[in-house]
C-alpha cells in the first residue's frame, strides 16, 4: 500500500476537502483525486461518497480513516527509530500571526530559528484573529498565533503569555506623569478593529469607570496606528512589548494611567499531523524561546 496515497486520504478527511488537501500537500487537485481513486481501487471499496457536492465519507471510508491514522503514526515511529527521519531536509512552515505578535517576539524568533535550521522556509501571513482561526480550520496554515484558540476536531492549542497592553502617546507631546481616564477621553483614541479583544476591553474599561468615551478609531494595523500617533492624531492602545521595540525608532511613549488595560491573550494553534511532529515541535520551540517553563505548558 502506497503510504503517500494514505497520507492524501488522511488530509482529505481531516480538511473535509480534496482541494484544500491538495494545497496542503502542494499537489494539484487532479493528482489528489487520482491518489484517492488509486487507494479505493486497491482496497476494493469506495471511501468518499461522490453523489452530490457535500463532503461525505462512506462507512468503509470512516473505518479506513482510523487505519490511516495508525499507519501514518507507525510510519513516523519506524522512521524515528530507524533513523530515517534524521536526514536534513528543508522545513517549510505556513505560519499566521496577529500584528501584536509580529511586532513583539516573532521576528526575533524567526531569526533564531533560521540560525539553527538554515533550510527553514517560511510562509508568513499577518491577519486578524478571525481570519487566522478560519485558515487553521481550512488547513491553509500550519500554525497560528492569535488572540483566540482554534477549536475543533484534531486541532490543538496552547496558551502563550498574555501581552501587557498600554496607552501610547507621542513622547514629546504627552508629558503628564499620570493620566486619568477622563484625560484620555478628551482626545482621539485608537485601538484595533471593531469587536477585537483590545477594542472590547477599551470600551469596558471606560464604561466600568463611568467615563463617557465619545470617539474611538478602529485601526487594524499597528504600523498605521504608530504613524497616526507619531503625527499627533491621538493615543493608541498597543502591546507594551511592541512599543518597546518600536520606540527605538519612533517617538512613542507608554502613558502611566490610573486604570490598566486588560492584557491581550495569545494562543498557538495547530493541527494534529500523524506524519510529522514539526508543527508541535515548533510550538514547543516558541514556548521555550519566550520563556514558558515546561510544567506550565497546557495542551488542549
Amino acid at each position: 500500500m502506497n503510504l503517500r496515497f494514505v497520507e492524501a486520504y488522511y488530509w482529505v478527511v481531516s480538511l473535509k476537502s480534496v482541494s484544500r488537501a491538495a494545497q496542503k500537500l502542494f499537489i494539484t487537485q487532479s493528482a489528489m483525486s487520482s491518489r484517492i481513486a488509486a487507494l479505493e481501487q486497491e482496497l476494493g471499496v469506495l471511501l468518499l461518497d461522490r453523489r452530490d457536492k457535500q463532503f461525505r465519507l462512506t462507512v468503509a471510508g470512516m473505518r479506513f480513516f482510523n487505519h490511516a491514522q495508525r499507519l501514518l503514526a507507525l510510519q513516523r515511529e519506524i522512521k524515528g527509530e530507524m533513523g530515517g527521519g534524521s536526514a536534513q531536509r528543508a522545513v517549510s512552515l505556513r505560519i499566521g500571526a496577529i500584528e501584536s505578535v509580529l511586532h513583539s517576539w516573532l521576528i526575533d524568533w524567526v531569526h533564531h530559528m533560521r540560525q539553527g535550521n538554515p533550510d527553514f522556509e517560511l510562509e508568513l501571513t499577518v491577519e486578524t484573529t478571525p481570519v487566522l482561526v478560519d485558515q487553521i480550520h481550512r488547513g491553509a496554515l500550519d500554525i497560528a498565533f492569535a488572540a483566540l484558540p482554534a477549536i475543533g476536531e484534531r486541532l490543538r492549542s496552547r496558551p502563550l503569555p498574555a501581552m501587557e497592553m498600554v496607552f501610547v502617546g507621542h513622547a514629546k507631546t504627552h508629558r503628564k506623569r499620570r493620566y486619568a481616564l477622563a484625560d484620555l477621553a478628551e482626545g482621539e483614541l485608537l485601538t484595533f478593529q471593531r469587536g477585537s479583544q483590545p477594542h472590547v476591553a477599551l470600551l469596558d474599561l471606560f464604561r466600568d469607570a463611568g467615563v463617557e468615551l465619545p470617539r474611538v478609531h478602529n485601526i487594524s494595523s499597528i504600523s498605521a496606528m504608530v504613524q497616526l500617533v507619531e503625527h499627533g492624531f491621538g493615543i493608541a492602545t498597543l502591546p507594551l512589548a511592541a512599543v518597546q521595540r518600536l520606540s527605538e525608532r519612533v517617538p512613542l511613549k507608554p502613558l502611566k494611567c490610573e486604570a490598566a488595560l486588560p492584557p491581550l491573550p495569545v494562543h498557538a494553534s495547530y493541527r494534529e499531523d500523524p506524519t510529522s511532529a514539526v508543527a508541535q515541535g515548533v510550538v514547543d520551540a516558541v514556548l521555550t524561546y519566550i520563556g514558558v517553563p515546561p510544567n506550565h505548558r497546557k495542551k488542549r
